[in-house]
C-alpha cells in the first residue's frame, strides 16, 4: 500500500486538476488496490499543503471517473477496476501520461487489442486507400528510423501508435475507428510500457512490416495472422498470456 509520503507533489499552479492528476496516476498505476481505503481529506490537505476546497474538487474528479467511491461513515475507497470509466475523456487524459499502468489494466487493454485489431487489419486490407497505405508506411518508416537509438524510444512508441491508428482509420468502419480513438490513450500506455520491457526491436519491426505488406497486398487473412503475431510479441514483452484468438468473425468479412 502506498503512503502519501511516496507520492510526488503536484504544482501549486495546477490547482485541483493537478492534484487530481497526481492521485489518478497513483491509482491507475496500482499504488492502491481495489477496495483499499483512500487517504482522508485532512491527510491529503496536510500532505499537499492544499485547501480543503482544492482537495474536495480533486476527489470529485476521481469519483466522477469511477476511480474512487465516497460513502458517508465508510470514508473513501478505491473502486474495482471494472468500475473505472475508461472511455471518459478525463480518464483518457490521465492514462496518456502513465509510465507504469496497473498490471490488470495492462491485461484488459491487451485483451481488447487481441479481440479487435486482427479484425480491424482484415477490414483495412479490404478497404485501405492509397492515402491510408501512405500513412501506415510513413509510421512504419518512423519506427524503423528510431528503433536503434535507445534515446529515441519515446519517439519510436509515437510512431508505433501512429501505425496502429492508421490501420484503424484504414478500416473505414465508423465504430472501429471511434473505438480506436476512445481507447488510444490506453493503447499508448500499453505500447510505451511494452517498449520499456523489450530488448531489441528488430523482431517487432519485422512483424509490423508483415502487417503492412498484407494490407498493401489486399490479403485480409494474412493481415489478420500478421497482426496476431505482432500482438504475440507484445504479450511476450509485457509478460502477459497471449491467449487464443476470437472464434467469431465480423459480419462484413467473407468466410
Amino acid at each position: 500500500m502506498t503512503t502519501l509520503s511516496q507520492l510526488p507533489l503536484p504544482p501549486d499552479a495546477g490547482g485541483a486538476q493537478a492534484l487530481a492528476t497526481t492521485l489518478a496516476h497513483a491509482i491507475l498505476s496500482g499504488k492502491w488496490a481495489s477496495g483499499e481505503t483512500f487517504p482522508r481529506e485532512r491527510d491529503l490537505c496536510e500532505h499537499f499543503s492544499a485547501s480543503r476546497n482544492r482537495v474536495r474538487n480533486a476527489l470529485a474528479e476521481l469519483s466522477g471517473s469511477g476511480l474512487i467511491e465516497r460513502t458517508a461513515g465508510r470514508g473513501t475507497v478505491v473502486r474495482d477496476i471494472e468500475d473505472w470509466h475508461l472511455l471518459d475523456p478525463q480518464m483518457s487524459e490521465w492514462m496518456a501520461g502513465l509510465e507504469a499502468p496497473h498490471p490488470q489494466l495492462v491485461r484488459e487493454v491487451f485483451a481488447f487489442r487481441l479481440s479487435a485489431e486482427p479484425f480491424v487489419s482484415e477490414l483495412a486490407a479490404l478497404a485501405a486507400t492509397g492515402q491510408d497505405l501512405a500513412r501506415i508506411e510513413s509510421a512504419l518508416v518512423g519506427m524503423c528510423d528510431s528503433a536503434a537509438d535507445p534515446a529515441r524510444r519515446e519517439e519510436h512508441a509515437d510512431h508505433d501508435v501512429a501505425f496502429h491508428d492508421a490501420i484503424y482509420r484504414a478500416s473505414h468502419n465508423l465504430v472501429w475507428r471511434q473505438m480506436g480513438l476512445l481507447l488510444r490513450p490506453s493503447i499508448v500506455a500499453l505500447i510505451q510500457h511494452s517498449h520499456h520491457q523489450a530488448g531489441s526491436l528488430d523482431d517487432s519491426l519485422e512483424r509490423h512490416r508483415q502487417v503492412f505488406d498484407a494490407i498493401r497486398l489486399r490479403d485480409p487473412e494474412a493481415a489478420r495472422d500478421a497482426t496476431e503475431r505482432v500482438l504475440a510479441r507484445t504479450a511476450a514483452d509485457l509478460g502477459v498470456e497471449h491467449g487464443t484468438r476470437p472464434l467469431t468473425r465480423p459480419a462484413s468479412l467473407p468466410d
